[in-house]
């Protein structure tokens, strides 16, 4: 396939991911860590009103004496006693659903949903030092193994570099920092 012809592919996928995803009765959008929905639910609509049921696999939303407006099995598992959901401005249901597997994209909220293209995100940059321990070490471990630098050699070579400056009289040729 030609430059021309990926770019024009690529195109028509992504133009079919919105549409897919504009249709579903809600929007969404995710971490590695969480990911959130929104319900539109009609103005005025109050949190009694409100059935959100969120187990590992399944969630459910909608209102009372209604069809549910999401229903079904959740992509991946997440971790109950960490959702949460809050009625924002009487017309949106809000959920917060965070991950067991924190270190993966999810590619639909809901397994029978079209899914979105993951190999096409574009994470918001963030710092290793944003990441807990274990992730942090696994990151770290991954970069080794693909010949980069972690973010603690980087600082040591920056201060190597800052030392140097302010001692230009020093003969560092040799010098490591461990």
């Amino acid at each position: 396939m030609t430059p021309e012809e990926q770019k024009e592919h690529d195109r028509i996928a992504r133009e079919k991911e919105e549409a897919e995803q504009a249709a579903l009765p809600y929007r969404w959008k995710q971490t590695l860590q969480d990911v959130d929905v929104t319900v539109p639910v009609p103005k005025g609509t109050r949190a009694r009103d409100v059935i959100v049921t969120i187990k590992k696999k399944h969630l459910t939303t909608g209102l009372k004496n209604n069809p549910p407006i999401v229903e079904g099995e959740l992509c991946k598992e997440v971790k109950v006693d960490d959702c949460t959901w809050t009625l924002e401005d009487q017309k949106e249901v809000y959920i917060h659903l965070e991950k067991v597997n924190a270190v993966e994209w999810w590619e639909n909220v809901i397994k029978t949903h079209p899914p979105i293209d993951t190999t096409k995100i574009q994470p918001e940059n963030s710092k290793l030092s944003d990441l807990d321990g274990e992730t942090r070490a696994m990151v770290e471990k991954m970069m080794k193994q693909m010949g980069k630098k972690t973010s603690d050699e980087l600082q040591n070579e920056e201060i190597l570099k800052k030392f140097q400056a302010q001692h230009p009289e020093l003969d560092f040729s040799n010098a490591k920092i461990s």
